[in-house]
């Protein structure tokens, strides 16, 4: 028989695995990033700054807590998030966060507010003016990140294509930028250049896994350009 204060001592233990390995900046980010869909090493390492060894050493200490799971494509490693709780445990730690640290507010106020003066706009406006079609949603993240799984009807522009592309988007319409989630930067540096150029537009105040996770309607798979055709002869 194990008495209690064993029992006790290596459950906290078990616990104390999974707050460690969200006690890295990095790792939380790569939490975050995989909220968006599966990715390779390669591009987790891209996206994070970090070197391809640091962002394996990262995910490793995150696979070891079961936070996240991997698979083998050839030469390259595919990470995704172990289950749909680890998502709800770093939301419930982002919640806690801005409950308790009052420097989270003055982070998110400061930076923000300059885009849509705090508020963005609510996904449930979003899904009303969509199905009105009036508006443009815009997709800013990475490409693969939108054919792993975008919200309906939206248009694919990552962030470093926009300025060369904004003549793609329709005037007249409101155009509603989105990226990963409620702190993503993507979403309000695309704003502040869509204003530059005199569109009329904001940011969701949330992201692509809140909307997904709400049951409201996604799409999957990379958007095909069609060629206009040429003419022989």
């Amino acid at each position: 028989m194990v008495n209690g204060r064993d029992f006790r001592d290596a459950l906290y233990a078990q616990f104390a695995q999974v707050a460690s390995a969200f006690s890295s900046p990095k790792r939380i980010e790569i939490i975050d990033l995989l909220a968006q869909g599966e990715r390779h090493v390669e591009a987790i390492s891209r996206e994070t700054n970090l070197s391809v060894a640091n962002a394996s050493r990262h995910l490793q200490v995150l696979k070891g807590a079961n936070l996240v799971a991997s698979r083998k494509d050839g030469l390259l490693a595919f990470y995704r998030l172990g289950d749909p709780m680890v998502l709800r445990g770093y939301r419930a730690l982002q919640e806690l966060a801005e409950a308790r640290l009052a420097e989270v507010s003055r982070l998110v106020n400061e930076y923000f507010s300059t885009t849509d003066g705090l508020e963005g706009v609510p996904r449930e406006e979003l899904a009303r003016r969509s199905r009105a079609r009036d508006v443009v949603i815009l997709d800013v993240r990475p490409a693969e990140e939108f054919a792993a799984g975008h919200i309906a009807g939206a248009v694919s522009m990552p962030l470093p294509e926009l300025e060369r592309r904004i003549g793609e988007l329709p005037r007249g319409k409101k155009i509603v930028a989105y990226c990963r989630g409620p702190y993503c930067v993507l979403a309000a540096e695309a704003v502040r250049t869509l204003r530059r150029r005199g569109r009329d537009a904001a940011r969701l105040r949330d992201g692509y896994p809140e909307w997904r996770d709400a049951g409201l309607p996604v799409g999957i798979g990379a958007v095909v350009v069609k060629k206009p055709r040429t003419r022989r002869g």
